[in-house]
C-alpha cells in the first residue's frame, strides 16, 4: 500500500536565521523569561499577560523591533505583542524592551498564523499590524504571501468590532492584492476616504528602510481597515 503523506502547509516565511550577537544571546537567555511568550497550546489571557485591561495590539513580523519598541514607548496606554520567527530580531527587541523600560510589550517567537489560530481568543484584539511583509514577488510564490482571503477571515475573527487591521508595503502589486482581498471581505470597511490607501499615520514610525526607499523614489502604501 502506498503511504499517503500529509499535505505541507504553505508558509509565508522562510527561516534564515543569522548568527546571534552576544547581546542578542544574552537577551534571549535573561530577558525572555520576563517578556517572552513561551510555546504552548493554551489560550493566552491577554489581561493576565500585562496585568491590566488595555487595548491589545499584535504586530506580525517586527524585523529588528526598533519600530515596534518606539510605538510601545509612544503609546503606553496600549499593550503590544510582537510576533517574529527570526531569533536575532527577537533578541534585539528584548534588548530594546530593557533599554527603554517598556512594560507594555511582549514577544513571541513563533508562526503568527498558528498563534492567532490556537492561542488568541476571538474578538480580543484592538489592532493587528503587518508592516512590509515578504512580497514574494515571483508569481509562482504569490501563494506564500501572508495576506490571502483565508488569513483575512482569521484576522476578522480575532479583531474586535471597531478594531483595525493596518498594513503597509513598498511593493505595489502586493498593495493592490491586499486592497482587493480586504475590500471583498464583508467583515472589513476601508478607512481611506477614497477606499484605497491612507497616508502613514503618526503612530507608525518611519523606518530607516523606508527613509532609504524614499530617497530612491520608492513608494509605500498604507492600508487601514476597520472591523465591522
Amino acid at each position: 500500500m502506498t503511504e499517503v503523506k500529509p499535505l505541507r502547509t504553505v508558509r509565508s516565511f522562510v527561516r534564515r536565521e543569522g548568527r546571534l550577537t552576544a547581546a542578542q544571546q544574552r537577551a534571549l537567555e535573561t530577558l525572555w523569561p520576563r517578556f517572552g511568550i513561551n510555546e504552548g497550546e493554551d489560550i493566552i489571557n491577554l489581561e493576565d499577560l500585562f496585568s491590566r485591561d488595555a487595548p491589545k495590539v499584535i504586530e506580525i513580523g517586527f524585523g529588528n523591533g526598533a519600530s515596534l519598541a518606539q510605538m510601545a514607548s509612544n503609546q503606553p496606554d496600549q499593550d503590544f505583542i510582537g510576533v517574529e520567527v527570526h531569533r536575532p530580531g527577537v533578541g534585539q527587541l528584548l534588548n530594546l524592551i530593557e533599554q527603554h523600560n517598556l512594560t507594555n510589550l511582549r514577544v513571541a517567537c513563533t508562526d503568527a498564523v498558528e498563534l492567532l489560530k490556537h492561542r488568541i481568543n476571538n474578538d480580543s484584539l484592538d489592532r493587528v499590524q503587518l508592516y512590509f511583509p515578504d512580497p514574494w514577488h515571483k508569481k509562482r510564490h504569490h501563494k506564500r504571501r501572508i495576506i490571502q482571503p483565508k488569513f483575512v477571515n482569521l484576522l476578522a475573527s480575532k479583531i474586535k468590532s471597531g478594531g483595525h487591521l493596518h498594513m503597509a508595503t513598498d511593493w505595489q502589486h502586493y498593495a493592490e492584492q491586499m486592497l482587493d482581498d480586504l475590500s471583498t471581505n464583508k467583515s472589513f470597511i476601508n478607512c481611506a476616504d477614497d477606499a484605497t490607501y491612507i497616508a502613514r499615520p503618526d503612530y507608525r514610525p518611519l523606518t530607516k528602510f523606508e527613509q532609504r526607499g524614499q530617497r530612491l523614489g520608492h513608494g509605500v502604501w498604507d492600508l487601514l481597515f476597520k472591523r465591522n
